[in-house]
């Protein structure tokens, strides 16, 4: 997508345990519109990797503490955790320098600009070069097993402490579309309405992410002949109806999360089809206030 600093791409980053090291996710506290984790680092015995020839790998467990400092790297306990829990800030500060000393030694130095733009739980860079940029910014995810669900990084609308991590559908949300592109008509409206819908101002109460999962509902539920080019304009206005009619019950189902209808192909963790779906604005159902906000977001999404 296009922004004041010319294109914007959104970059997923997997991070996967090193050697001697294995990732848990432990669920924190159930949010409104995500659930939040921490991610337990456990270090590993490696004796056995010994044993076996790879003997440049000393056991983080079992080798005196003098000789892991003299001849290996530290664990990531003492460097990229807070406690035992993976810590997104230091996570992001290791990456910038990273990305700093990596530079210099680019050829692309020479015609490009790089400028580095602060973030606490992101990576994000710009690059320029004769009035051309564009602005990239990793997000850093841990994977829910071997499914498309992760818990990433980014940046939250309200602060949480460095160890929390958000759950993210984005992958499995993207198998989806991907999909739905394969079996569409090839004058299909679907990403047209998603684009103009979703660049249009909301807000907290009444965020885009609600209308991505209305037009994902739609997109399940309506046959993809019905959303060509013609259609247009019904279908927006199936998808304003819909966001509507789910407001004044305060009730949007979650989409992934619960849906038995998703393809095979997008990998969930075990539980994920059956589960209840979480209801998207629970928060509205328990705030008058949030609800009059949320209504007001939405005659503001109308207008615009």
């Amino acid at each position: 997508p296009k922004n004041s600093g010319g294109v914007l791409y959104h970059v997923l980053v997997l991070l996967s345990p090193p050697p001697g090291h294995a990732f848990h996710l432990e669920l924190d506290t159930a949010g409104m519109l995500q659930r939040n984790f921490c991610v337990r680092v456990e270090l590993l015995c490696t004796c056995r990797g010994e044993q076996l020839g790879e003997e440049d790998m000393l056991c983080f467990l079992h080798h005196p503490e003098e000789e892991l400092r003299r001849r290996q790297e530290p664990s990531l306990l003492h460097t990229l955790c807070t406690g035992s829990y993976l810590d997104v800030e230091k996570i992001v500060r290791r990456f910038y320098r990273f990305v700093r000393v990596a530079w210099r030694l680019l050829p692309e130095t020479r015609h490009w600009r790089l400028m580095l733009q602060p973030s606490r739980r992101s990576c994000k860079f710009q690059l320029s070069k004769d009035g051309e940029r564009f602005t990239a910014e990793m997000i850093f995810g841990v994977q829910h097993g071997d499914s498309d669900i992760f818990v990433g990084s980014q940046p939250t609308e309200v602060a949480v402490p460095s160890t929390t991590w958000v759950e993210t559908f984005a992958v499995a949300e993207a198998k989806f579309f991907r999909r739905v592109s394969r079996q569409a008509p090839q004058d299909s409206c679907h990403c047209k309405c998603l684009q103009l819908l979703t660049h249009l101002p909301t807000g907290v109460d009444f965020p885009s992410y609600a209308v991505k999962t209305a037009v994902m509902h739609l997109l399940n539920g309506i046959p993809l002949t019905r959303w060509r080019r013609r259609d247009f304009r019904q279908r927006l206005l199936d998808i304003l109806k819909y966001l509507q009619c789910s407001l004044e019950i305060t009730h949007l189902r979650h989409f992934v999360i619960g849906n038995q209808c998703l393809p095979g192909e997008i990998r969930l963790p075990s539980g994920f089809r059956v589960a209840e779906p979480p209801n998207l604005f629970q928060h509205l159902a328990s705030s008058a206030e949030a609800h009059l906000r949320a209504v007001q977001e939405y005659n503001r999404l109308l207008q615009g």
